[in-house]
């Protein structure tokens, strides 16, 4: 498979700087549903028929299901159609990301597992309908750090002109409303040492709720339950749609000093909760928080191998030691398929400092959720190596990740993140409005 033509146009290019962009005119919003899909990815498939058309995604749960038992595979007895390691990889080069092969270069253990490409995200039909209905009417602010013009969408930019478009949409994707989840997160030494380090997470975004108070895109708060070292550690954060009108509000919650404090430093590259310096702040869920930071370019869209439909690394009968392993998580439970990824370029501005000089995000058409990323230091070296799996969770009709591994390249460790506690299962919907999202829940929570 070969890159992919770029798909914006040099006219676009030129206007992504400044001020407010408009949305999709008529004829382009007219084009959701049809050769594209509800979203905006392309419906039909590729030439070589290693990527399906888009059906409609994977939307209704198999018989019997029950979430207490974790998401039955669907496709539990598929064979992989062949592997990729350092021996073979120049064969496929078009198809991986710089990470992906330094990791197989790295790791003589390391390798990826190719299977055959499902669609699986599909979302309800009201997300659909208020894409569309919104999507002439958002624009871009403040040089692209924030959206204004709309009121309940889910992807802004369904038809995107420039890179900060895509990172807004993979923001603003749909997630279910509200998530309530318990995981587990993995910093792993050199030798394959681990201790497990858990937490509860409530998640609410602004879309999905019946009150959200205004100039707001999500709501986050996470308490650590273990170890004893850590537990009771807690944060909250409230993140605003326009970040031009205001920036990102934090609260931190120590049991020690019972206090809750403000954390305006909770953001960028400041270390990430229980993640041992591991991954930053805003490495989290691929990218989270302001993207002022970076001057954002727009690639274009390519065919690339990612991992995808991983329900494998779900099953509660899993073991964590059956996927902790020396230098990289057991690749025996990962599913790799080709998909369409849109390729944005993050190049830190010259007057902000974060310590990622340059990322690369691969960003999947279908949910617009980052697959990848490859972050480099300040001398242009590859350090970290992100990938994200998903899955779709079709009782709730979203597409999520099932974890999230961050691989230090020059730390030689890496951590795993947001595998599901094997004792609880994740909740969509849940009933949540600002109330559950203030100093004082984030300090009772905690006891």
């Amino acid at each position: 498979m070969k890159m992919m033509k770029q798909s914006l146009l040099a006219a676009a290019l030129a206007c992504i700087a400044g001020g407010a962009m408009a949305g999709l005119s008529q004829a382009e919003a007219d084009r959701l549903g049809k050769d594209l899909t509800p979203v905006g990815a392309e419906k039909e498939g590729n030439k070589a028929g290693t990527i399906p058309a888009w059906g409609g995604g994977l939307t209704k749960a198999p018989a019997g299901f029950d979430s207490k038992n974790g998401y039955a595979d669907p496709l539990p007895n598929e064979a992989a159609q062949y592997s990729i390691t350092a021996a073979n990889m120049d064969k496929y080069k078009d198809v991986l990301a710089p990470g992906q092969m330094e990791m197989l270069k790295r790791y003589p253990s390391y390798k990826m597992n190719v299977y055959k490409s499902y669609r699986t995200a599909g979302y309800p039909q009201g997300v659909y309908d208020t894409i569309k209905a919104e999507a002439s009417k958002a624009e871009l602010a403040g040089g692209g750090n924030g959206v204004t013009g709309i009121a309940r969408t889910t992807v802004p930019f369904p038809l995107p002109k420039s890179g900060v478009e895509v990172i807004w949409n993979h923001l603003m994707r749909y997630r279910g409303g509200t998530i309530e989840r318990y995981t587990a997160e993995f910093p792993v030494q050199t030798n394959g040492a681990f201790t497990p380090v858990t937490r509860t997470e409530k998640v609410a975004f602004a879309q999905g709720m019946a009150n959200p108070e205004p100039n707001r895109l999500l709501y986050y708060m996470a308490t650590l339950t273990g170890p004893s070292s850590v537990a009771g550690d807690a944060l909250l954060v409230v993140d605003p749609l326009d970040q031009v009108k205001e920036s990102r509000l934090a609260w931190t919650y120590n049991p020690g000093q019972r206090r809750v404090l403000r954390a305006p430093n909770v953001a960028y590259d400041s270390p990430g909760q229980g993640a041992d310096g591991l991954r930053t702040t805003d490495d989290y869920d691929g990218f989270n928080g302001a993207p002022d930071r970076y001057d954002w370019k727009l690639v274009g869209k390519k065919e690339m191998l990612v991992s995808y439909n991983n329900y494998k690394i779900t099953n509660k009968a899993i073991k964590y030691a059956d996927i902790v392993r020396p230098g990289h998580i057991n690749q025996d439970f990962v599913r790799y398929e080709p998909h369409r990824v849109w390729v944005v370029e993050a190049t830190l501005k010259k007057d902000k400092r974060h310590i990622y000089a340059k990322r690369v995000f691969y960003v999947d058409e279908d949910s617009w959720q980052v697959v990848h990323t490859d972050s480099y230091d300040g001398r242009g070296e590859l350090w970290r190596v992100h990938e994200i799996g998903g899955i779709q969770y079709y009782d709730a009709m979203t597409h999520y990740f099932a974890y999230e591994v961050f691989y230090d390249l020059q730390a030689r460790r890496y951590l795993l993140s947001g595998i599901s506690n094997q004792e609880k299962p994740i909740k969509f919907g849940v009933k949540l409005d600002p109330s559950n999202f203030t100093p004082d829940t984030l300090r009772r929570s905690s006891n």
